[in-house]
């Protein structure tokens, strides 16, 4: 018979939450030690993960598209709803900016109930309760489509911001509950990508689909028909998820993810959580440097129309076509940063790379703006979204290895919160000094504060938790010896890369 033996577990001395929590301290490497060969189970990571997160980068997709569709034809939808306006023309295009900003206003007070919401009842709950808020919003947008009712159609842009609640914190909190160690970083990237699609097909259709004729009818018309398409496809992502996305696979995927369920990972108390993240000084400087540059993303995306169309009266059409390059070389960038995180672990490093980039792409994209070539332009946006929106899940999954096992959902909620209050003061500031000085003095405004973030992330130190303790249950592993293998017996250690659905 085959004949199992194990090295002396290590008692705890402590089981404070705090100590927990805490890859480093003394009572969690006890407390890994201590698992014995019935408390390791097999890791799988199940096919099912794949149709998992292509829900919800659909979702993801859809929900981003209502984000700037409307504030990429800003011009079309202050001539439309003119009648509803304020007629003082700042404040007129103010009123315009806010259908995105809105987005933003609604995620920081409601990521925290949002958060609390992901760590008790897991993924399912949240993208339900997402579709459901997406699609009503979209529903809405269909019945104002009427000159006076641009009232409504901000109730329906504040549901769909809503919705973003459900959105911005998953990735991930997915990426680990569903995906093996030499995944996540990939997975996180890949659901950020869902994102920045939605953006780059509302930067790019609704150019195509409403035409600039001046004539409130015929814009009428083709609103109608954008926001009726829009609210086909948003019923059918509902339906679809109500019957296909799953809370969590059957078993834990990742060493690291089976000792956060161990830990009694989204059991503490909610302001517990956030008081210890808050206390991490270095994810708390993360947080704010992350705002600093996400935000100077939002602001951008949101004035994108002003600020071309200030250089290049005209080219509504290349409006777009430039809010889309900027999305489709970000993708690249996403998932270019995910695969090299996965294959080297290099956090900090690729994150300082990465800022000092768009920092760098920004200042190509200001002084390039007076050249008078539309192609320049093209060359220089490509270089900026690139880095910039490539910077997104690097900072994500930063910020989840500097505090594992905290919860995904409440690090990355902190996370966006900070870039939705740095985006709502970039664009209002934006807006602002292209009033009353220039686009040229807007744009450099965010280069200064892009050096600002680039300046401060230098001093967020690189303690990566996460692997730690993936480390550590690796070494536990290592000291179950099986003395004669040709047998398995009942106490067997089995850690297997196996695919099954």
């Amino acid at each position: 018979m085959g004949k199992t033996s194990t090295k002396p577990a290590v008692a705890a001395n402590q089981e404070g939450d705090e100590a927990k929590l805490n890859p480093d301290s003394d009572t969690n490497k006890n407390e890994t030690s201590q698992l014995d060969d019935s408390k390791v189970h097999p890791l799988n990571v199940f096919k099912r993960r794949w149709i998992v997160l292509t829900l919800f980068c659909f979702f993801s997709m859809s929900n981003a598209y209502q984000w700037i569709h409307l504030n990429i034809v800003a011009n079309i939808i202050e001539t439309y709803y003119n009648a509803s306006l304020p007629t003082d023309e700042y404040q007129r295009e103010l009123a315009v900016d806010w259908l995105s900003m809105v987005y933003m206003l609604a995620y920081i007070p409601l990521i925290f109930p949002a958060s609390w919401l992901l760590d008790r009842k897991g993924l399912r709950v949240i993208i339900i309760c997402g579709t459901l808020l997406n699609c009503v919003g979209a529903w809405l947008k269909c019945i104002s489509a009427s000159p006076d009712r641009f009232w409504l159609l901000m109730i329906a842009q504040t549901i769909c911001g809503i919705a973003q609640i459900f959105v911005l914190e998953v990735p991930p909190r997915l990426a680990a509950v569903w995906f093996g160690p030499n995944e996540v970083s990939t997975a996180t990237s890949i659901g950020v990508f869902g994102n920045q699609v939605g953006v780059a097909i509302g930067f790019l259709v609704p150019p195509v689909i409403i035409t600039e004729s001046g004539v409130v009818e015929e814009i009428g018309q083709d609103l109608s028909h954008m926001f009726y398409g829009t609210a086909g496809v948003t019923t059918a992502l509902f339906l679809l998820c109500l019957v296909g996305f799953q809370k969590q696979p059957p078993e834990p995927p990742s060493r690291a993810q089976m000792l956060a369920l161990q830990a009694g990972l989204g059991t503490d108390n909610y302001l517990v959580t956030l008081f210890r993240l808050l206390k991490n000084w270095s994810y708390t400087l993360l947080m704010v440097t992350y705002g600093m540059n996400t935000g100077s993303y939002y602001a951008i995306s949101t004035l994108l129309n002003t600020v071309v169309l200030k250089y290049f009266p005209g080219y509504q059409k290349e409006v777009g076509e430039i809010g889309l390059t900027i999305i489709i070389s970000g993708v690249g960038g996403s998932i270019v940063a995910g695969l090299w995180l996965d294959k080297t672990k290099t956090f900090k490093s690729t994150t300082l790379m990465m800022y000092l980039l768009s920092l760098g792409g920004m200042i190509a994209f200001t002084f390039t703006l007076d050249l008078n070539k539309i192609w320049v332009i093209f060359i220089s946006a490509g270089v900026l979204g690139f880095f910039m929106t490539g910077y997104l899940p690097v900072g994500f999954e930063f910020a989840v290895e500097i505090t594992f096992p905290e919860p995904e959902g409440t690090s990355s909620g902190l996370m966006n919160a900070s870039a939705q209050v740095f985006g709502i003061l970039f664009t209002i500031g934006m807006r602002t000094v292209v009033n009353q000085a220039s686009v040229f003095a807007a744009n450099l405004s965010i280069c200064i504060a892009l050096l600002i973030g680039l300046i401060l992330t230098c001093f967020v130190r690189a303690n990566y938790r996460r692997q730690k303790a993936e480390m550590q249950i690796m070494v536990h592993e290592t000291n179950v010896v099986i003395e004669e293998p040709e047998v398995a017996g009942e106490n067997s250690v089995l850690i297997r890369n196996s695919s099954v659905f």
